[in-house]
C-alpha cells in the first residue's frame, strides 16, 4: 500500500501535496476548493496587516516554461484569513492549516505575529521573507543580518509553530551562512523556494507585466534546478527538527518525486496549479504513487532526503 502522508512540526498530513502561497488562496471560496480537493492541506494567501490591492493589471503572465508575476502582494488583510482559519480548526478540528504572513515592516511583522500568538490559532504559521515584487522593499532573507535580528525577536515571545519561506540562494557559502542562523531558532521548517525574483519576459516588443517595467518573479519549469538545490543544501545543513516544504517546478509527480528525494517533507505547486487548477493535485498524487510503486517505496520516508551522488 503506498501512502503519500507526512508531517510537519508533529501535524500528520494526508498527502504531502498542497497549494503554494499566492496561489488559489486569495479568497475563501478558493481555499475551500483547494480544502476539499486532493491536496493534503493549504496555506492562506500571504497576510498583512491591512488589505493590500497590489501591483497594477496586468501582473501574471503564464509562459512556455512557467510564469512571472510582479503580484505585490494582493490579499484581504490578516484578519480575514485568520477569522476563517479560527472558524475552520473548529469545524475540522482533525485538520491542520498553514497561514502565511508577511509584516511592510519589521515592526508590522511583530504586530501580525503577536496577534497570531495571542490568538487561538493553533496551525502552522509560515512568515514570508521573501517577496521579491514589491517595490521598494528588499527581500529579507537576502540581508542575512536582519533576518537573524528578526528572527531573534520574534522568538523572544512567539511560541506557536512558525516556519520561513526563503528566496532562492545562488552561492555555497550563502547556504551555510543561512543555516548556521536557522540553526539557531526553533523553527519548525523552512520553504524552499519563493520566485526567482526579477526576471524579465518579452514577447514581440514588449515586457507582458505592467510593474516594474517588467520585472517580475519567474516561477515554474525554470526554476525546478534551483529549487531542488535549495531544498537539499538546507537538507544537509539544518537541524533535523526543522523540515523543509519543496516548492518550485512541480509540473508532474517525478517533479514531486525529487523534491522529496531531495530531502522535503511536503511539496507546494503553483504555476501548474494556476494553469491546470486543482485537479493537479489528483494527478501528481496519483503520479507520484505510480513512481513509488515501481520502486518499491510504501512511504515518503523510504526515499525522503536519499538523493545519491557520483563517487
Amino acid at each position: 500500500m503506498v501512502s503519500t502522508k507526512t508531517e510537519i512540526a508533529g501535524f500528520e498530513f494526508d498527502n504531502c501535496l498542497m497549494n503554494a502561497a499566492g496561489v488559489a488562496c486569495m479568497t475563501i471560496e478558493e481555499l475551500e476548493e483547494v480544502k476539499q480537493s486532493s491536496a493534503g492541506t493549504f496555506v492562506t494567501k500571504t497576510a498583512t496587516l491591512e488589505a493590500r490591492q497590489g501591483n497594477p493589471e496586468p501582473r501574471y503572465h503564464d509562459v512556455p516554461l512557467g510564469s512571472i508575476n510582479s503580484m505585490g502582494l494582493p490579499n484581504h488583510g490578516l484578519d480575514y484569513y485568520l477569522n476563517y482559519l479560527l472558524e475552520l480548526q473548529d469545524k475540522e478540528p482533525d485538520r491542520t492549516f498553514f497561514l502565511s504572513l508577511v509584516g511592510m515592516s519589521p515592526e508590522e511583522t511583530h504586530t501580525i505575529l503577536k496577534k497570531v500568538q495571542e490568538s487561538d490559532f493553533r496551525g502552522l504559521t509560515e512568515l514570508n521573507l521573501s517577496c521579491p515584487n514589491v517595490p521598494g522593499k528588499p527581500q529579507i532573507a537576502y540581508d542575512f543580518e536582519t533576518t537573524d535580528k528578526i528572527l531573534s525577536e520574534v522568538f523572544a515571545y512567539f511560541t506557536k509553530p512558525l516556519g520561513i519561506k526563503l528566496p532562492p540562494y545562488f552561492d555555497i557559502v550563502h547556504f551555510d551562512q543561512a543555516a548556521a542562523i536557522f540553526n539557531q531558532y526553533p523553527l519548525k521548517f523552512v520553504n524552499c523556494v519563493n520566485s526567482v525574483g526579477n526576471g524579465l519576459y518579452i514577447e514581440d516588443e514588449s515586457v507582458v507585466i505592467r510593474p516594474k517595467n517588467g520585472f517580475g518573479g519567474i516561477g515554474g519549469e525554470y526554476i525546478k534546478p534551483t529549487a531542488l538545490a535549495n531544498v537539499h543544501a538546507f537538507y544537509q545543513r539544518l537541524k533535523p527538527e526543522i523540515q523543509i516544504i519543496g516548492t518550485g517546478g512541480v509540473l508532474t509527480g517525478r517533479d514531486a518525486f525529487e523534491h522529496i528525494l531531495c530531502g522535503a517533507s511536503m511539496v507546494e505547486i503553483g504555476t501548474t496549479l494556476h494553469k491546470e487548477g486543482v485537479a493537479a493535485f489528483e494527478r501528481i498524487t496519483n503520479e507520484l504513487k505510480e513512481i513509488m510503486a515501481e520502486k518499491g517505496y510504501e512511504s515518503l520516508e523510504d526515499f525522503r532526503g536519499k538523493l545519491k551522488y557520483i563517487d
